[in-house]
């Protein structure tokens, strides 16, 4: 009876790292996309991010880029940086909350036509808009928000 629990005790923290080594590596690659996202938004694609900002965004567009790629460079090197709970779960929280926010203006490229980044037809901004949520759920799965602490 003990050798069965073993077993399946063995087994399931086997599944558990799996799902933590899956979860980890998507992290980092999330921490990456971020950064790298951020400092085009400050250096080579500054002209490319700033054609999408929404018309209706009561600031200057190259303003609105530096801020976003600033925090975007925050928020990637915190990925990259926070493993251990609670840390862990507040950045994907604040990660998921900054896709949350960015959203409106994913919707305004599309209702707007605008161009950029090889989105140059209302079929491909209209995809663009689907991989939001999954943005969302990625930085609340790769933080582990809902884990038990």
């Amino acid at each position: 009876m003990a050798k069965k629990k073993d077993k399946k005790d063995k087994k399931k923290q086997a599944k558990a790292l799996g799902k933590s080594k899956g979860r980890n590596l998507g992290k980092i690659a999330l921490g990456a996309f971020l950064a790298g996202a951020g400092i085009g938004h400050l250096t080579v694609l500054r002209d490319e991010f700033q054609a999408q900002v929404p018309s209706w965004v009561p600031a200057d567009p190259d303003l609105v880029v530096l801020g976003s790629g600033v925090a975007e460079i925050g928020l990637g090197v915190s990925n990259l940086a926070a493993w251990r709970q609670p840390a862990r779960s507040r950045v994907g929280a604040l990660t998921a909350a900054f896709f949350v926010v960015i959203f409106p203006g994913n919707i305004a490229q599309y209702l707007e036509r605008k161009d950029g980044f090889g989105l140059d037809t209302d079929g491909k901004r209209l995809i663009r808009l689907f991989f939001q949520p999954l943005l969302v759920a990625a930085a609340l799965s790769t933080g582990e928000t809902r884990k038990k602490r």
